[in-house]
């Protein structure tokens, strides 16, 4: 296929998925109003199907193709040189209709115009409830007794713990094209924000992948929950050196099912969590000018529990999406990746903390969900993103880390252990708005910010970039292999970095 379309082969193709042949020909003839496909000479893997089976199987790894007859003779010598099965099953044309034969007798012959658009939508309930009128409220907890305990529990969490073994068993060197592997740091150990390949090797453009993931923040508004999941996707991209100037998304939902039952009761609601997560979509990727060019959607995510009592119960996944993103990288030799680097590095954070911890990693530690999900500023954030974006490109910055699950405690402690790094942290230097929790400033969710260490002779050109945006400079780095981070001039955490890095490795240590 690759060959075929350097050569201008082909001029449409799709894959054979839902509805095989009747999708992926009925769609692409929308383009020319029309087709006539002979259903007798579809190959099949076995004998004995009835015509309307052969047009609606969804057997896997076929494509379909439009392929001008000029072109067919050298189209088919190509599929012969690679041992690849093409077969001529019919043509497109202008007649408007839908129209399959099997042994020159119909199958199908139907208007084209209503077999897309003839049969009524499906129409389904939404009723939103919202977080407090489903009883959810902001704990009112005590402070922390032990930090240093809290912020090595939370590294061990299932969510933000190491998962090297997973990395391990995948190869990442394939043709020899990674730039910024999938663990990076003193011993590769630790998680890059995202990887960077270079997939031709005579240029040094890239390409950076990532995603983004949290369904936890949709128990309280799936609008949010798709919103993190994009800004999420996409900052993760921009700390390693992309931009919003090229960045493509995939969304794939995994959603309980919305169809009303009488074992689904809460089926008007599912479908409200679907259409508040699908107006976020809409909202961000128009934002951030980030189009979502596939994806898939898995509607049925339920089953059945048998009980010890011989009865059963109906369990429903969490809404779910996960955004992955796709970013083109100018030049790859910029790259930077999130490990703290040298001695004497100024440490920054940007973007704003907010009271944000619904969801979060720190309240689900102690037993909450709480109602303050994180929320996303897309006109701040796009600001923050382009001025991060050129600073990264003018080479002022040594590491750049997003701050994601686990709030602010968990991004200082893993750049710090990823470069085998001490690190000096004032958090009351953070950009905060009105928090006086040292706890929340800690674990706060809030979108859209990172963890940023800069050289000293770089610091005033990086400042002079940032300038604008939410810029904190927080610290230093040092080689006390140590994280201390100060309130209010008292020591709030004070831990070996090599205490935290086994605190995150130890959870899946035995896999």
């Amino acid at each position: 296929l690759l060959e075929a379309r350097d050569k201008n082969l082909f001029g449409a193709i799709t894959d054979d998925g839902a509805g095989g042949l009747s999708s992926s020909v009925g769609e692409m003839a929308q383009a020319t109003n029309g087709f006539e496909m002979q259903l007798d000479k579809v190959p099949l893997k076995y004998a004995g199907l009835d015509p309307w089976q052969i047009l609606v199987s969804e057997s896997q790894e076929r494509m379909t193709l439009a392929v001008d007859p000029k072109n067919w003779e050298e189209f088919s010598r190509l599929a012969k040189k690679h041992d690849v099965e093409v077969t001529a099953i019919g043509n497109f044309n202008d007649s408007g209709k839908f129209h399959t034969t099997y042994a020159g007798k119909a199958v199908t012959y139907i208007d084209m115009e209503f077999a897309h658009a003839g049969a009524p939508r499906m129409e389904l309930k939404a009723e939103w409830r919202t977080p407090e009128g489903r009883g959810l409220r902001e704990p009112q907890l005590l402070e922390s007794a032990d930090r240093g305990a809290d912020l090595k529990k939370i590294l061990g969490r299932i969510n933000i713990a190491g998962k090297e073994y997973i990395q391990r068993q995948y190869d990442h060197e394939v043709l020899g094209s990674s730039i910024v592997k999938p663990l990076v740091g003193e011993g590769s150990e630790v998680f890059s924000d995202a990887t960077v390949v270079r997939p031709v090797y005579d240029t040094d453009e890239g390409i950076a992948v990532a995603a983004g993931i949290n369904p936890k923040y949709g128990i309280i508004d799936t609008y949010w929950m798709a919103a993190l999941g994009i800004d999420e996707a996409v900052r993760r991209i921009i700390a390693v050196g992309g931009s919003l100037k090229q960045i493509a998304l995939n969304d794939n939902f995994c959603w309980p099912s919305p169809l009303p039952a009488a074992e689904n009761p809460d089926a008007a609601y599912k479908m409200a969590q679907l259409v508040r997560a699908n107006q976020a979509l809409y909202d961000f990727t128009m934002a951030y000018k980030t189009p979502c060019i596939s994806g898939k959607d898995s509607m049925s995510m339920d089953g059945t529990l048998k009980k010890f009592d011989g009865t059963s119960t109906r369990l429903s996944a969490l809404p779910t999406i996960l955004f992955s993103a796709a970013g083109k990288i100018d030049d790859v030799k910029k790259c930077v990746t999130m490990d703290a680097k040298d001695s004497g590095d100024r440490v920054y954070v940007l973007g704003k903390t907010f009271d944000e911890l619904g969801g979060s990693e720190f309240y689900e530690m102690r037993g909450h969900v709480g109602l303050n999900v994180p929320k996303v500023d897309a006109s701040r954030s796009i600001e923050l993103y382009a001025a991060l974006s050129r600073a990264i490109a003018a080479g002022a910055v040594k590491s750049a880390h997003g701050i994601y699950k686990g709030g602010l405690a968990v991004g200082l402690a893993q750049i710090a252990f990823g470069g085998g790094r001490g690190l000096e942290i004032d958090i009351d230097k953070v950009a905060a708005s009105e928090i006086e929790s040292a706890d929340k400033i800690l674990y706060s969710e809030s979108a859209s910010r990172f963890v940023v260490t800069v050289s000293s002779g770089n610091a005033e050109a990086f400042e002079s970039m940032l300038a604008d945006n939410d810029i904190a400079f927080v610290g230093m780095v040092n080689d006390s292999g140590e994280l201390k981070i100060r309130r209010k001039g008292e020591v709030v955490i004070r831990e070996k970095i090599s205490d935290l890095k086994a605190a995150w490795q130890s959870t899946f240590a035995n896999f």
